[in-house]
């Protein structure tokens, strides 16, 4: 490998890398809140409790039958294939023309909310049911206690699991350049198109995606421990108190 050529690369193509990172992030941060949004929808609707008759029983059953065929398709098929299908199949079987960037919007979105389907659904129930037996006792209903008492511990808990779908779809973004939408991965092919030189471009490229990556992994790790507080407390009576508000 020649750093000279390197240099160069980064010298005359920097604007191309830098509208291809920032594409890739965009991509990659919409798709993460949008699959997260989604995720959390289904695994909400997972867990509600199914009568045992009725009418609401049949249509929960519907419904869950349909999320968990949702879930497994989008787990179980590479995010590669699934940009042809919606992209260009959608173009084929419905006549939709639609753009690159919507359509890697929606294959982002609905791949990262199947994952994100289960780990919310995880969440929910590695709550202890004793919190759902003491809301449902002082009057709460299945949709109150989620919202006041469930869901703020769930979204803490999935939070690691969050940030670390966000750095996958940084790099898996990658994949979309077969429905030639311009992130970083398909920049660079057309910059080492251009000159031959791929490994030098490609480890340009390498090198960007690990800055992103390494950069947006410390920001949650840094927010992470924000949400935790302080660890820094001593134990006055029957109170706790920060060691802080003594001074």
């Amino acid at each position: 490998m020649s750093f000279e050529w390197v240099i160069t690369i980064i010298s005359e193509n920097w604007p191309m890398f830098l509208r291809g990172a920032g594409l890739t992030l965009l991509i990659a941060l919409i798709g993460t809140v949008l699959g997260a949004i989604i995720g959390l929808l289904a695994g909400v609707i997972r867990t509600i409790p199914v009568p045992e008759r009725g009418a609401k029983k049949v249509f929960l059953k519907i419904i869950n039958v349909i999320l968990s065929i949702y879930i497994e398709f989008f787990r179980g098929t590479p995010m590669i294939v699934q940009a042809m299908v919606i992209y260009y199949g959608s173009a084929l079987a419905f006549g939709l023309d639609m753009n690159v960037f919507v359509a890697a919007i929606i294959v982002v979105s609905i791949n990262t909310g199947a994952y994100m389907a289960e780990i919310v659904r995880g969440g929910i129930v590695s709550i202890d049911k004793g919190q759902f037996e003491a809301a449902h006792a002082i009057g709460m209903n299945h949709v109150q206690t989620m919202w006041n008492v469930v869901l703020p511990q769930v979204i803490r808990n999935i939070l690691p699991a969050t940030g670390n779908q966000f750095v996958i779809n940084i790099k898996d973004t990658s994949v979309l350049n077969v429905i030639s939408v311009t992130e970083l991965y398909f920049v660079t092919k057309s910059i080492s198109g251009n000159n031959f030189r791929y490994f030098e471009s490609f480890f340009v490229a390498c090198m960007i995606y690990f800055v992103m990556t390494f950069i947006v992994t410390r920001i949650l790790l840094y927010l992470e421990k924000k949400l935790d507080g302080s660890d820094n407390y001593t134990m006055i009576g029957n109170d706790t108190q920060l060691e802080g508000s003594q001074k």
